[in-house]
């Protein structure tokens, strides 16, 4: 399990990446150096070989995490994965809501700077789960994945039941 700890004591953990046992012949490391953001987790891995990045990120309602990567140059190559609560509804993955947001635009922009799409399900969902009706930013964690793999777009969201 990989978390970047705050430095301020009023700030509490929004973001960790939990790592499977059985892969840990990946040689799995939580990457502090690269981004200096404490609501992004940057974890490298080895496949044959190949250092690849995965990025877990909170981003919240003021969009810090995003607005600190889309102005952060970094050159980072290999990024396979980008998953996150990024704390946007808009319309481009949530049919049933009818506007877009210029957050979305940000998400992105940032997608696309590390070369990785959208993963969207084969079945249309509804990606708001609401149990707080104050809390109008609650949406189903995304992912966004590199488009060589075979996996994109080929899953399916089960229903909550």
């Amino acid at each position: 399990m990989f978390a970047r700890l705050s430095t301020n004591d009023s700030n509490y953990l929004r973001v960790i990446t939990y790592i499977n046992v059985k892969l840990i012949k990946l040689y799995f490391l939580l990457r502090k150096n690269i981004f200096n953001h404490w609501d992004i987790s940057l974890v490298s891995f080895f496949n044959h070989n190949i250092m690849c990045f995965i990025i877990n990120i909170y981003s919240d309602n003021q969009q810090t995490a995003l607005k600190y990567l889309k102005n952060t140059e970094v050159n980072l190559n290999n990024v396979l994965i980008i998953i996150g609560n990024f704390n946007i509804r808009d319309n481009d993955w949530d049919l049933l809501y009818s506007h877009h947001s210029l957050h979305m635009d940000t998400l992105w922009e940032v997608a696309n700077g590390f070369g990785v799409k959208l993963l969207t399900p084969i079945n249309s969902i509804h990606t708001q789960y609401v149990d707080n009706s104050q809390d109008l930013n609650s949406v189903l964690d995304s992912m966004f994945l590199w488009i060589e793999l075979e996996e994109f777009n080929n899953h399916l969201i089960l229903p909550d039941l």
